[in-house]
Protein backbone atom coordinates (compact mmCIF):
# COMPACT_ATOMS: atom_id res chain seq x y z
CA UNK A 1 0.00 0.00 0.00
CA UNK A 2 0.87 3.31 -0.66
CA UNK A 3 1.98 5.71 1.70
CA UNK A 4 0.82 9.99 1.19
CA UNK A 5 4.69 10.35 1.38
CA UNK A 6 4.96 7.86 -1.77
CA UNK A 7 2.07 9.82 -3.62
CA UNK A 8 3.71 13.27 -3.22
CA UNK A 9 6.87 11.86 -4.41
CA UNK A 10 5.48 11.04 -8.02
CA UNK A 11 5.65 13.92 -10.45
CA UNK A 12 4.14 11.55 -13.24
CA UNK A 13 2.21 8.60 -13.96
CA UNK A 14 5.83 6.88 -14.67
CA UNK A 15 6.67 7.52 -11.20
CA UNK A 16 3.55 6.06 -9.91
CA UNK A 17 4.22 2.80 -11.47
CA UNK A 18 7.80 2.53 -10.68
CA UNK A 19 6.59 2.83 -6.99
CA UNK A 20 4.18 0.35 -7.17
CA UNK A 21 6.11 -1.79 -8.43
CA UNK A 22 8.41 -1.64 -5.43
CA UNK A 23 5.62 -2.08 -3.13
CA UNK A 24 4.77 -5.20 -4.92
CA UNK A 25 1.08 -3.90 -6.10
CA UNK A 26 1.51 -6.06 -9.62
CA UNK A 27 -2.51 -6.30 -10.69
CA UNK A 28 -2.70 -2.69 -9.96
CA UNK A 29 0.47 -1.76 -12.34
CA UNK A 30 -1.14 -3.75 -14.46
CA UNK A 31 -4.41 -2.35 -14.23
CA UNK A 32 -2.66 1.60 -14.82
CA UNK A 33 -1.53 0.23 -17.67
CA UNK A 34 -4.35 -0.88 -19.25
CA UNK A 35 -6.05 2.15 -18.64
CA UNK A 36 -3.43 4.06 -20.25
CA UNK A 37 -2.77 2.06 -22.84
CA UNK A 38 -6.43 2.73 -23.70
CA UNK A 39 -6.76 6.48 -22.91
CA UNK A 40 -3.70 6.70 -25.39
CA UNK A 41 -4.98 4.37 -28.34
CA UNK A 42 -9.01 6.60 -27.73
CA UNK A 43 -7.10 9.95 -28.18
CA UNK A 44 -5.56 8.09 -31.45
CA UNK A 45 -8.71 7.07 -32.56
CA UNK A 46 -10.47 10.55 -31.82
CA UNK A 47 -8.00 12.25 -33.67
CA UNK A 48 -8.88 9.88 -36.23
CA UNK A 49 -12.43 10.39 -36.08
CA UNK A 50 -11.64 14.57 -36.76
CA UNK A 51 -9.66 13.85 -39.66
CA UNK A 52 -12.95 11.46 -40.96
CA UNK A 53 -15.72 14.29 -40.17
CA UNK A 54 -13.62 17.19 -42.21
CA UNK A 55 -13.58 14.85 -44.74
CA UNK A 56 -17.35 13.88 -45.05
CA UNK A 57 -17.94 18.09 -44.50
CA UNK A 58 -15.59 18.57 -47.28
CA UNK A 59 -17.14 15.85 -49.51
CA UNK A 60 -20.78 16.59 -48.75
CA UNK A 61 -21.34 12.84 -47.57
CA UNK A 62 -24.48 12.44 -45.27
CA UNK A 63 -23.23 9.57 -42.70
CA UNK A 64 -25.59 8.05 -40.08
CA UNK A 65 -24.80 5.71 -37.21
CA UNK A 66 -27.48 3.91 -34.97
CA UNK A 67 -26.64 2.39 -31.70
CA UNK A 68 -28.64 0.06 -30.76
CA UNK A 69 -29.37 -2.98 -28.17
CA UNK A 70 -30.00 -3.64 -24.51
CA UNK A 71 -30.37 -1.64 -21.91
CA UNK A 72 -26.89 -0.93 -20.45
CA UNK A 73 -25.00 -2.24 -23.70
CA UNK A 74 -22.49 0.90 -23.66
CA UNK A 75 -24.54 2.53 -26.24
CA UNK A 76 -24.04 6.17 -24.60
CA UNK A 77 -21.10 6.06 -23.30
CA UNK A 78 -19.68 5.28 -26.72
CA UNK A 79 -21.34 7.77 -28.35
CA UNK A 80 -19.94 10.16 -25.85
CA UNK A 81 -16.45 8.97 -27.07
CA UNK A 82 -16.83 9.15 -30.58
CA UNK A 83 -17.94 12.96 -30.76
CA UNK A 84 -16.04 14.23 -27.70
CA UNK A 85 -13.87 15.88 -29.95
CA UNK A 86 -15.84 16.22 -33.22
CA UNK A 87 -16.95 19.90 -34.29
CA UNK A 88 -20.85 20.38 -32.98
CA UNK A 89 -21.35 21.89 -36.18
CA UNK A 90 -21.83 19.39 -38.42
CA UNK A 91 -22.62 16.65 -35.71
CA UNK A 92 -25.63 15.67 -33.99
CA UNK A 93 -27.23 13.11 -31.24
CA UNK A 94 -30.22 12.12 -31.83
CA UNK A 95 -31.93 10.40 -28.68
CA UNK A 96 -35.68 10.77 -29.31
CA UNK A 97 -38.43 10.39 -26.79
CA UNK A 98 -41.70 8.72 -26.97
CA UNK A 99 -43.73 9.69 -29.66
CA UNK A 100 -45.99 12.44 -29.28
CA UNK A 101 -50.30 11.86 -29.60
CA UNK A 102 -49.58 13.82 -33.19
CA UNK A 103 -46.53 11.66 -34.14
CA UNK A 104 -48.66 8.33 -33.41
CA UNK A 105 -50.76 9.34 -35.84
CA UNK A 106 -48.05 9.97 -38.11
CA UNK A 107 -46.29 7.58 -40.90
CA UNK A 108 -43.77 6.06 -38.50
CA UNK A 109 -40.55 6.61 -39.60
CA UNK A 110 -41.54 10.44 -40.34
CA UNK A 111 -40.42 11.63 -36.85
CA UNK A 112 -36.95 9.84 -37.59
CA UNK A 113 -36.82 11.61 -41.09
CA UNK A 114 -36.11 14.69 -40.07
CA UNK A 115 -33.23 13.94 -37.84
CA UNK A 116 -31.46 12.68 -40.71
CA UNK A 117 -27.83 13.97 -41.45
CA UNK A 118 -27.80 17.09 -43.86
CA UNK A 119 -24.52 16.66 -46.45
CA UNK A 120 -21.37 16.96 -44.88
CA UNK A 121 -22.73 15.97 -41.47
CA UNK A 122 -22.39 12.84 -39.05
CA UNK A 123 -25.48 12.07 -36.82
CA UNK A 124 -25.55 9.85 -34.21
CA UNK A 125 -28.93 7.85 -32.97
CA UNK A 126 -28.56 6.61 -29.30
CA UNK A 127 -31.54 4.24 -30.25
CA UNK A 128 -33.00 4.55 -33.81
CA UNK A 129 -36.45 2.93 -35.33
CA UNK A 130 -35.61 0.14 -34.12
CA UNK A 131 -37.25 0.49 -31.03
CA UNK A 132 -40.55 -0.28 -32.58
CA UNK A 133 -38.29 -3.64 -33.75
CA UNK A 134 -37.41 -4.71 -29.99
CA UNK A 135 -38.51 -2.56 -27.26
CA UNK A 136 -42.21 -1.58 -28.44
CA UNK A 137 -43.22 -5.25 -29.14
CA UNK A 138 -41.56 -6.48 -26.14
CA UNK A 139 -42.97 -3.80 -23.17
CA UNK A 140 -46.16 -3.93 -25.51
CA UNK A 141 -45.97 -0.14 -27.08
CA UNK A 142 -47.30 -0.98 -30.27
CA UNK A 143 -49.93 -3.17 -31.63
CA UNK A 144 -49.11 -6.83 -33.55
CA UNK A 145 -50.06 -5.30 -36.81
CA UNK A 146 -47.78 -1.98 -36.26
CA UNK A 147 -44.91 -4.67 -35.76
CA UNK A 148 -45.45 -6.57 -38.65
CA UNK A 149 -46.14 -3.31 -40.54
CA UNK A 150 -42.88 -2.37 -39.37
CA UNK A 151 -40.98 -5.58 -40.30
CA UNK A 152 -41.81 -5.14 -44.04
CA UNK A 153 -41.06 -2.04 -44.22
CA UNK A 154 -37.92 -1.10 -42.92
CA UNK A 155 -35.76 -2.92 -45.23
CA UNK A 156 -37.43 -0.57 -48.28
CA UNK A 157 -37.22 2.17 -45.61
CA UNK A 158 -33.58 1.35 -45.57
CA UNK A 159 -32.78 0.71 -49.00
CA UNK A 160 -34.15 3.80 -50.63
CA UNK A 161 -31.37 5.94 -47.88
CA UNK A 162 -28.82 3.68 -49.93
CA UNK A 163 -30.23 4.43 -53.15
CA UNK A 164 -30.09 7.99 -52.21
CA UNK A 165 -26.44 8.03 -51.33
CA UNK A 166 -26.66 7.73 -47.31
CA UNK A 167 -24.44 6.23 -45.45
CA UNK A 168 -26.12 4.08 -42.58
CA UNK A 169 -23.79 1.80 -40.17
CA UNK A 170 -26.15 0.41 -37.59
CA UNK A 171 -24.61 -1.22 -34.54
CA UNK A 172 -26.08 -3.83 -31.97
CA UNK A 173 -24.12 -3.13 -28.67
CA UNK A 174 -24.03 -7.47 -27.28
CA UNK A 175 -23.93 -8.19 -23.47
CA UNK A 176 -24.63 -10.62 -21.51
CA UNK A 177 -27.53 -11.01 -18.64
CA UNK A 178 -25.33 -11.22 -15.93
CA UNK A 179 -23.37 -8.56 -17.15
CA UNK A 180 -26.10 -5.90 -17.90
CA UNK A 181 -27.55 -7.08 -13.65
CA UNK A 182 -24.21 -5.97 -12.50
CA UNK A 183 -24.46 -2.69 -14.62
CA UNK A 184 -27.90 -2.51 -13.36
CA UNK A 185 -27.11 -2.45 -9.90
CA UNK A 186 -23.99 -0.11 -10.14
CA UNK A 187 -26.55 2.48 -11.44
CA UNK A 188 -28.81 2.03 -8.26
CA UNK A 189 -25.79 1.93 -6.18
CA UNK A 190 -24.25 5.77 -7.82
CA UNK A 191 -26.57 8.51 -6.73
CA UNK A 192 -24.92 10.01 -9.98
CA UNK A 193 -26.42 7.50 -12.56
CA UNK A 194 -29.65 6.44 -10.91
CA UNK A 195 -31.23 8.26 -12.97
CA UNK A 196 -30.53 5.67 -16.05
CA UNK A 197 -32.56 3.41 -14.28
CA UNK A 198 -36.01 2.91 -15.22
CA UNK A 199 -38.73 0.14 -14.88
CA UNK A 200 -38.40 -0.83 -18.50
CA UNK A 201 -34.90 -1.30 -17.27
CA UNK A 202 -36.30 -3.90 -14.43
CA UNK A 203 -38.35 -5.29 -16.74
CA UNK A 204 -35.43 -5.98 -19.27
CA UNK A 205 -34.26 -9.26 -17.12
CA UNK A 206 -37.13 -10.30 -16.49
CA UNK A 207 -38.09 -10.18 -19.95
CA UNK A 208 -34.73 -11.12 -21.17
CA UNK A 209 -35.95 -14.21 -23.53
CA UNK A 210 -38.48 -12.04 -24.77
CA UNK A 211 -35.94 -9.81 -25.82
CA UNK A 212 -33.88 -11.95 -27.39
CA UNK A 213 -36.64 -13.67 -29.54
CA UNK A 214 -37.72 -10.00 -30.96
CA UNK A 215 -33.54 -9.33 -31.68
CA UNK A 216 -33.08 -12.47 -33.26
CA UNK A 217 -36.29 -11.59 -35.46
CA UNK A 218 -35.32 -7.98 -36.34
CA UNK A 219 -31.56 -9.77 -37.75
CA UNK A 220 -33.40 -12.25 -39.57
CA UNK A 221 -35.56 -10.02 -41.15
CA UNK A 222 -33.43 -6.18 -41.61
CA UNK A 223 -30.14 -7.63 -41.98
CA UNK A 224 -29.25 -6.74 -45.85
CA UNK A 225 -26.14 -6.47 -47.93
CA UNK A 226 -26.68 -2.57 -48.28
CA UNK A 227 -27.95 -1.79 -44.67
CA UNK A 228 -25.94 -4.90 -42.69
CA UNK A 229 -25.95 -5.21 -38.51
CA UNK A 230 -22.78 -4.71 -36.58
CA UNK A 231 -22.38 -6.85 -33.96
CA UNK A 232 -20.39 -5.53 -30.89
CA UNK A 233 -19.70 -7.51 -27.51
CA UNK A 234 -19.92 -4.74 -25.25
CA UNK A 235 -19.04 -7.34 -21.77
CA UNK A 236 -16.07 -5.14 -21.75
CA UNK A 237 -17.25 -1.27 -22.28
CA UNK A 238 -13.96 -0.21 -22.95
CA UNK A 239 -12.82 -2.20 -25.62
CA UNK A 240 -16.26 -1.95 -27.46
CA UNK A 241 -15.58 1.87 -27.45
CA UNK A 242 -12.57 0.89 -29.47
CA UNK A 243 -13.80 -1.50 -31.52
CA UNK A 244 -16.96 0.48 -33.01
CA UNK A 245 -14.45 3.62 -33.73
CA UNK A 246 -12.27 1.02 -35.35
CA UNK A 247 -15.32 -0.15 -37.57
CA UNK A 248 -16.77 3.26 -38.76
CA UNK A 249 -13.12 4.14 -39.49
CA UNK A 250 -12.53 1.30 -41.99
CA UNK A 251 -15.28 2.02 -43.33
CA UNK A 252 -14.23 5.51 -45.12
CA UNK A 253 -11.23 6.26 -47.75
CA UNK A 254 -10.81 9.74 -45.92
CA UNK A 255 -7.47 12.27 -46.08
CA UNK A 256 -4.83 11.82 -43.58
CA UNK A 257 -6.05 8.17 -42.67
CA UNK A 258 -4.04 6.47 -40.32
CA UNK A 259 -1.67 9.51 -39.45
CA UNK A 260 -2.23 9.05 -35.52
CA UNK A 261 -0.61 5.83 -35.54
CA UNK A 262 -3.97 4.22 -34.25
CA UNK A 263 -4.65 0.60 -35.21
CA UNK A 264 -7.74 0.90 -37.48
CA UNK A 265 -8.50 -2.68 -38.21
CA UNK A 266 -11.08 -4.11 -35.89
CA UNK A 267 -10.69 -7.09 -33.94
CA UNK A 268 -13.42 -9.57 -35.46
CA UNK A 269 -13.92 -11.14 -32.17
CA UNK A 270 -15.40 -7.79 -30.83
CA UNK A 271 -16.67 -6.33 -34.15
CA UNK A 272 -18.30 -8.81 -36.27
CA UNK A 273 -21.12 -8.91 -39.01
CA UNK A 274 -24.34 -10.55 -37.79
CA UNK A 275 -24.74 -14.32 -39.10
CA UNK A 276 -27.23 -16.23 -37.97
CA UNK A 277 -25.03 -19.54 -37.03
CA UNK A 278 -22.62 -17.42 -34.94
CA UNK A 279 -23.04 -17.79 -31.16
CA UNK A 280 -24.32 -14.33 -29.33
CA UNK A 281 -23.72 -13.72 -25.63
CA UNK A 282 -27.37 -11.97 -25.79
Amino acid sequence: MLTLEDFNSCTNSDMLIEKLKEKGEDKLVKKLLRDRAYEEELKRLQAELVSLQQWIAAKGKRVCIIFEGRDAAGKGGSIRRFKEHLNPRSMRVVALNKPTDTERGQWYFRRYLKELPNPGEIVFFDRSWYNRAVVEPVMGFCTPEQYQKFMLQVPEFEHMLYEDGLILIKFWFSISKDEQEKRFNSRLANPLKRWKFSPVDKEGQQKWDDYTYYKDQMFSNTHTTFSPWIIIQTNNKKVARLESMRYVLSQFEYDGKGDSGANLFPDPNVAHRYFRKLNHID
